[in-house]
This record gives C-alpha cells, structure tokens and sequence, in this order.
C-alpha cells in the first residue's frame, strides 16, 4: 500500500469509534488497577501488578490495530478460506496437546503469557461466512446453502467445548443473529428460543410434583408448551389459520379434559395422553406436508415431536456438563444453594454492586473488592469495581457508552456497499452483544456464570486482542468502503 493511500485510508477511518475503543481500554485499564489494588499503592505502571501487565497488552493492542488497518480489505477476502482452516487446525491441536488449565485445555502457553485461541477465531468465522454468503446463487432460505452456514459456525463451537470452554463456545450463537439479519427463517430462532425455555422450565421443575395427580410439574409444563409453540408455528410460519384453529381446540381442550378429571374425579398421571395428543400433532402435521407439499409443515412436525421428547434428554444435556457449569445453571435456576461456590459468587458481586449506591465510594475504596469478597474481581466480574466505586452513575454511565458504541457498529454494519462488509459488521456487533448480556447479566444474577470477559475491561491479553482483532478489521473494511465507493 502506497503512503498516499495509506493517509487516504487514515482520513477515512471511522474516529468516532476508534474514539469509543480508546475510551474502553483506558477505562478499563483504572478499573484493574482499582480491582488489583492492596491499600499498599502499588505502582500502576509495574509489571508485578495485573494494571502494569495489561497496560503492556494495551500498548500491543495499539500497534496490532495500526498493523490491521494497514492490510487490505481483499487480503481478507482472498485468504477467508485459508484463515478458517487454519483456526480450526490450531482449535483442534489446542483441544489435544495444550495443558490443563483449571478443567480446560483452551490456553496455550507462550513463556510470560497464555493465549487462548478460541477468543482468535472469533474473527476467522465472520470471514468465511461473508466470504460463504457472498457466493454467487448463495440464499440462506435454501436448506443447503443454510445448513453449509450452520456446520461453519457448529464447527469451531463444538471443538471448542470438547475443550470444556462452554462460554466461550456460547459465544459462537452470536452468528446466529448475522445469519437471520441475512435472510435466514425467523423459525429457527424461535426453536433455540423454545428450547431455552423447555430447558429452564423442565430442569427447574422436574423434581416438583402436584400431589393430587402425582404429575411432574415440569413434564406437565413442557409438553404444554410444546403444544402451544407448534400452534403457533402453524399460525405465525404456515399462516393457516384454520389448522391452528383445530389444532388449539382439539389438543389443548382435551389436555384441560383430563387436568379437570385427574384433579376433581380420579387422580391419575396423565403424562402418557399428553404425549399421545402430542403425537397426534406432529402424525397429522405430517399428513399435511405430504397432501399440500408443504415442507414447513415436516419440519413443524420435526420440531413437535422434539420438543415432546426434550423433557426426556434435558437431564442427559445437563448431566453432561462439568459438574461447577451444572452447579451454576441449578443455583441460578433455585433448584441448589451452594453458599461458598457458585452461589458465592454471584451473591458477592450484588452485594458489591449493592453497596455502592448512588454514586458509589470512590475510586480506589472500594471495600468488597479490595478484601478480595469477589472471586475474579479482575476479569469475569470486573464490573462490580464499577458499581461499587463509582455507583448506579457510573456503571449506569458505561452501560449507555456500550450501547452509543454498538449503535454506531450498526451504522457502519448497513452502510457497508458488498455482502462481505456487512457480514463482518453484523458479526461485531452480534459478538460485542452477547458479550455484554452475558457477562453483565451473570454479574447481576440474571444468567449463569459461565466465564466470558467484559471487552475491552476484564484483564487479559487474549480477550483485548481477539476484540481488537474484530474491531480494527472491521474498521479497515469500513474506511475502503468509504474511500472507494463514497458511502456516508
């Protein structure tokens, strides 16, 4: 690149957000320093100290996003393929040769520091899905072309939490939400969000039972539900009213027939007649799809018969996770106590936010932090330094910052000329999104503990580089898109 075209591409650069990315890292970089800090005033420049570390990854951070802006957009797109392949290749001898690190094989050591490749390839997958979609003939509304998109993202997820890095893998839905921005069925969100739902109601009650009829209340609620969302698809994705109609009637009327009659006439477990009607559903949905050839009225059937049967592999979904991930999903859920493990946890960081109040104690006196009452204080739960220093202000301040940045993603994210650009763009934001839900909501109690940084915030070299990775390339793209096709 010519060092005129370089300074075109500088005056074209989106400051604005470089402007929010500053401000995060500097932000962030005090707030581990007020995390970190033992009343003893540590230097916040030495590297004994995590504030002296991290301003060492801060400063590599800047000189890797200088390096990222000045590669071409179309490096990026000739070498998508290649970038992938190679991630996966890395994801897969981490998983087999890395060391075990508190339960995981995800990190790899590098002499001072440890990387971890998962949060690196964030980044490869967005290549390869704009580089996928981008494709002549390419639409998310043909099932192949779909499910191709789907195995690009499944693939890095599963190997991912092979290596017992569940969060991080989480992280890969995100792309979901690139995907249906692309033209991909609203349906199949629905699905993920039905069995969110299945999930946490089933687990949540499958030990509590309603005495006068001797039924699981979580069995009881899940087949329900089943019944109610399958109405709904046919209403909402076949538009058949009339069938929806029928199916609302006839299912859900005998359903509350035999709740009346176990409870009031002969109490009986009446679990097999609500499988049975279930059944029914999906028999005559796929009666339907063969007389109309109407293919979502098979998979309508598919998603029926699963979801009667997902009560049934819930508890196997859940025995498989590591027993500190169940621990969290059932204290969260108010099946457990666990006082001093997870329980602990979340408990500390509300009190710490809690005590801050208004306007918080100040910085650097922060009492629940300094005395170490909240586990990984640093990291995970870097925004309790924030709610308990600086107050409802302050972490209410940073939450509006996050949101001013992730609207101007947006902006830059639509007014990208070509399919690549946009995809990239969507892939930031979906990313930096679920960031943020995730690990706010599981410091205020709202989700599960599952260990995901705060970007830009939590200490550590692999979480500031893996979302500068994301953000400067996105930033270069957007900078030609401006420089080359005019866009506003």
């Amino acid at each position: 690149m010519t060092s005129n075209a370089g300074k075109n591409i500088f005056r074209s650069l989106d400051w604005m957000t470089v402007g929010f990315y500053i401000i995060f890292v500097v932000w962030g970089w005090f707030t581990i320093y007020s995390a970190s800090y033992k009343f003893d005033e540590p230097n916040i420049f030495s590297f004994d100290y995590n504030s002296g570390k991290q301003l060492l990854w801060i400063g590599l951070g800047f000189l890797l996003a200088c390096i990222l802006l000045a590669i071409e957009k179309r490096i990026y797109e000739m070498y998508a393929v290649f970038i992938y392949g190679a991630f996966i290749l890395v994801l897969i001898l981490t998983m087999m040769f890395a060391p075990d690190t508190k339960g995981s094989r995800s990190w790899i050591p590098l002499g001072f520091m440890k990387l971890q490749p998962a949060e690196f390839a964030k980044f490869s997958v967005a290549l390869i899905l704009g580089h996928t979609i981008d494709k002549l003939g390419f639409s998310l509304k043909k099932n192949s072309d779909l499910m191709k998109a789907l195995a690009l993202i499944l693939i890095p997820l599963i190997i991912i939490i092979l290596q017992k890095e569940t969060g991080t893998a989480l992280v890969y839905l995100a792309f979901l939400l690139v995907l249906y921005r692309e033209g991909m069925s609203g349906s199949i969100l629905f699905c993920i969000f039905a069995a969110v739902v299945y999930f946490v109601v089933g687990i949540r009650f499958n030990e509590d039972f309603i005495e006068q009829m001797n039924i699981c209340i979580g069995e009881f609620a899940v087949l329900i539900l089943a019944q109610v969302f399958t109405t709904g698809l046919v209403l909402f994705a076949c538009h058949d009213k009339k069938t929806a109609k029928w199916m609302a009637c006839i299912g859900l009327g005998i359903s509350l027939l035999v709740v009346l009659f176990s409870f009031f006439v002969i109490p009986f477990n009446f679990t097999w007649i609500l499988i049975i009607v279930n059944l029914a559903q999906v028999g005559y949905l796929i009666y339907l799809g063969i007389n109309t050839r109407f293919h979502r009225y098979f998979a309508i059937a598919a998603f029926a018969f699963l979801s009667t049967i997902f009560f049934y592999i819930s508890g196997f979904l859940l025995n498989r996770l590591s027993p500190h991930q169940r621990t969290r999903i059932e204290v969260l859920l108010g099946k457990k106590s666990d006082i001093s493990g997870a329980e602990y946890n979340v408990n500390q960081a509300i009190i710490a936010i809690g005590s801050g109040g208004l306007s918080g104690k100040g910085y650097l006196n922060g009492t629940q932090t300094k005395l170490s009452f909240v586990p990984e204080q640093e990291t995970d739960f870097i925004y309790c330094t924030i709610g308990e220093e600086g107050g409802f202000l302050w972490s209410s301040l940073l939450l509006i910052v996050y949101l001013l940045f992730i609207w101007r993603l947006i902006h830059l994210a639509e007014r990208q000329p070509d399919t690549p650009g946009r995809v990239y763009g969507y892939s930031v934001v979906s990313i930096f999104i679920f960031h943020l839900f995730i690990n706010i909501g599981m410091v205020l109690g709202m989700t599960p503990v599952i260990g995901i940084p705060l970007p830009f915030f939590s200490y550590g070299g692999s979480s500031l580089f893996g979302f500068t990775i994301l953000l400067f390339i996105f930033l270069r793209m957007d900078a030609e898109s401006r420089l080359n096709y005019k866009v506003q």
